[in-house]
C-alpha cells in the first residue's frame, strides 16, 4: 500500500476490476483518478503517484479518502459549482415566452411596433419585472430559448403574380445554363 494511505478494499474492487474499468473511462481526469486507486493497489508510494500522474500529494490522498468512504461512486462524483443566479425567475421567463410567441409589442402597449426586438424586450423586462439586462444578454438568452432573428421581408402592394412566376422560371433556367458552362469550362482539356 502507499506511503502513509490505505486503501481500504471494502467496496469490492480489485486490481485486475480496477485495470479493465479504467480502460472503458473516456474522459481522462476521471481515468486518472482510477489510476490513482491502481498504482496505490499494486504498491506504489503516493509521491511516486503524484510525479507519475503529474498530481500534489494532497490530491492524492483526497482520491485514497473519497475511494474509502464511498467506492468508486465517491471518487468518481465531481461537484460543479452552481453558477450564477439567474436573471428572470421561471414564472417571469414562461411569461416573457409567452408574450414573445402570442403577442406583439403594439398589443401589449410597447408603441406601434409589430415585431419584438432586444431594444423593446429591455424595456419590457425594466417596466414588468425591474430587471436590467444588456441587449447582447437578452440575445443570448433568446437564443438560449430557441428563438432566432428574423427580418421582415417586403409584399409589394400592386405586383404581378404572373410575372413573378415568369421572372422565377426565367432565373431557374439562366441558373442551370450557366451551371452547365462553368462544368464544361471546367472539363476542357487545355490545347497541346
Amino acid at each position: 500500500m502507499g506511503k502513509g494511505l490505505h486503501i481500504a478494499n471494502t467496496h469490492g474492487w480489485t486490481l485486475e476490476r480496477l485495470q479493465a474499468y479504467e480502460k472503458t473511462i473516456q474522459k481522462a481526469s476521471m481515468a486518472r483518478r482510477i489510476a490513482t486507486i491502481r498504482l496505490l493497489m499494486q504498491g506504489y508510494y503516493a509521491i511516486q503517484v503524484a510525479e507519475l500522474l503529474n498530481l500534489h500529494r494532497e490530491t492524492v490522498s483526497e482520491y485514497v479518502k473519497k475511494f474509502n468512504t464511498s467506492g468508486m461512486e465517491g471518487l468518481l462524483h465531481r461537484k460543479y459549482a452552481p453558477g450564477r443566479r439567474a436573471y428572470l425567475s421561471p414564472e417571469a421567463e414562461q411569461e416573457i415566452r409567452r408574450i414573445l410567441e402570442f403577442s406583439t409589442p403594439a398589443e401589449e402597449g410597447y408603441g406601434c411596433e409589430s415585431c419584438w426586438d432586444t431594444r423593446i424586450l429591455k424595456e419590457v423586462l425594466e417596466d414588468r419585472f425591474s430587471v436590467i439586462m444588456t441587449r447582447g444578454g437578452i440575445n443570448l438568452m433568446l437564443k438560449r430559448w430557441g428563438f432566432s432573428y428574423t427580418r421582415p421581408t417586403y409584399a409589394l402592394k400592386r405586383a404581378d403574380k404572373n410575372k413573378q412566376e415568369s421572372v422565377e422560371r426565367q432565373l431557374k433556367v439562366i441558373k442551370k445554363l450557366r451551371r452547365r458552362v462553368h462544368f464544361f469550362i471546367r472539363r476542357r482539356k487545355p490545347y497541346p
